[in-house]
């Protein structure tokens, strides 16, 4: 929030599912005490509508809203809606969700507006964006990323992969702060002839946008922005669900995979099967193909339009 210059007040929250009940006892309290926090900020702010987007920390907020009688508006980016949100519904005024497959879940409450994805995602062209990153113009690249902390286990696969994966693209690797240090030692091991073609950042913000559009091929995890982030950026992708997020980025995965965009590996199948998967991308220049041209075709390039025009729309304006 403070990157895009935005106001930011935290309000307490806390987890019941799937909590010892000493720990959900403990978060009952948090909870009460976020909506009594929501409550006050609700009153300074005097919004007219309030956007919320899932997870047990949108809960005391909207419900906050609803006491004080300001529109609430759901967005879901995911296939399937959580605990909060099937709780929440019933008091939105509309519940946007990403997908058509999404709707039914909201009746008459759903509006399809896409995910919506930063401006600068369109922005891009191929040799642009590799111009940029100091990337050569010819070879493939390969870009790898877990999200803004990592992914130990992709970033394990990685490494060792790398060898192998070298001659073929240059690899981008976005390994998060967390693993940084490691995965800079590891590098420096690399032949001189294989290094120069890999390039190791530990975070991307600003520059994620060209790093998507400049890739021939990514490893990700398969969080809800993959929804939106790699149609719009035509970018096939192997899929690895972090295993511990509940079903959502395995439903996320599995609806790319099915619709020919992605691949998946699961992520207890890292070590022995990245490399031939990747292997096996990088050589079948026609196989991406079909998957780019997929993801462009489920791509709407206006869902933050759509959406904001929702927000202004519930708020009565």
């Amino acid at each position: 929030m403070q990157r895009a210059g935005l106001p930011f007040d935290a309000v307490a929250s806390g987890q019941l599912l799937g909590k010892a009940p000493w720990m959900a006892a403990a978060n009952s309290y948090h909870l009460w005490r976020g909506y009594r926090q929501s409550v006050a900020l609700l009153r300074r702010w005097r919004p007219t509508v309030c956007l919320i987007t899932g997870g047990f920390a949108s809960v005391p907020v909207a419900l906050a809203a609803r006491r004080l009688n300001v529109s609430v508006l759901i967005y879901l980016p995911d296939l399937r809606p959580g605990l909060a949100i099937r709780f929440l519904q019933r008091w939105a005024t509309k519940v946007a969700v990403s997908l058509p497959e999404a709707a039914s879940y909201f009746g008459a409450k759903a509006v399809v507006t896409g995910y919506p994805v930063r401006e600068d995602f369109s922005h891009w062209q191929r040799a642009e964006a590799r111009a940029a990153l100091g990337l050569a113009a010819e070879k493939p690249v390969l870009l790898v990323f877990g999200g803004s902390r990592g992914a130990r286990s992709i970033n394990r696969a990685l490494v060792t992969a790398l060898p192998n994966i070298l001659p073929l693209a240059q690899v981008l690797h976005v390994s998060g702060p967390l693993d940084s240090a490691w995965v800079t030692r590891m590098a420096e091991n690399l032949p001189s002839a294989l290094r120069q073609d890999y390039h190791h950042y530990a975070y991307l913000y600003d520059e994620m946008a060209a790093a998507l559009h400049a890739a021939d091929l990514a490893v990700s995890r398969a969080g809800a922005s993959v929804l939106g982030e790699l149609p719009v950026a035509g970018l096939p992708t192997v899929l690895v669900p972090y295993p511990y997020a509940g079903q959502h980025q395995r439903l996320n995965a599995e609806y790319l995979q099915r619709a020919g965009g992605a691949v998946i590996v699961p992520d207890a199948q890292l070590q022995r099967d990245l490399w031939p998967t990747l292997h096996a991308l990088l050589e079948d220049d026609q196989r991406r193909q079909k998957m780019r041209t997929v993801l462009h075709d489920m791509a709407r390039w206006d869902a933050a339009e759509r959406l904001a025009a929702l927000v202004v729309e519930s708020s009565g304006e």
